[in-house]
């Protein structure tokens, strides 16, 4: 097994002892995104959609340094604090992922780290 980190400046830094994202045998495990600008270090938004928006623009920029983009996506997981927010979460969702779009969980949760609204992880393969 051949096991890589990915890691760039255009998403922010892991909060913990964990990767931004781990490539392994041309699969990329995406960590959980909280939606923190990388560029400030706090919240982009107060807002699900805001939240929303900034936390698969920090997949996405993941995913560029692993030379990869939304496209390649095949599962997602996103974490709620409030399931009533799961409309306006999802019309932003629809944003970024059009034609085949990955398979996907979402939950509402006790709590998410920082007091996030929303946090979101991904699986992505190579074409």
């Amino acid at each position: 097994m051949s096991k890589k980190a990915i890691a760039t400046e255009k998403a922010p830094a892991a909060l913990g002892p964990y990767s931004q994202a781990i490539s392994v045998n041309g699969t990329v495990y995406v960590s959980g995104q909280l939606p923190i600008d990388p560029a400030t270090g706090e919240f982009a938004a107060t807002d699900i959609q805001g939240q929303t928006r900034q936390s698969l623009t920090n997949i996405q920029a993941i995913l560029a340094e692993a030379g990869l983009d939304m496209s390649n996506v095949v599962k997602t997981t996103v974490l709620l604090d409030n399931i009533d927010d799961f409309a306006a979460m999802n019309e932003v969702y629809a944003e970024f992922f059009t034609g085949v779009t990955p398979a996907r969980a979402a939950f509402e949760v006790a709590a998410i780290p920082k007091g996030a609204l929303v946090e979101i992880e991904a699986v992505a393969v190579e074409d």
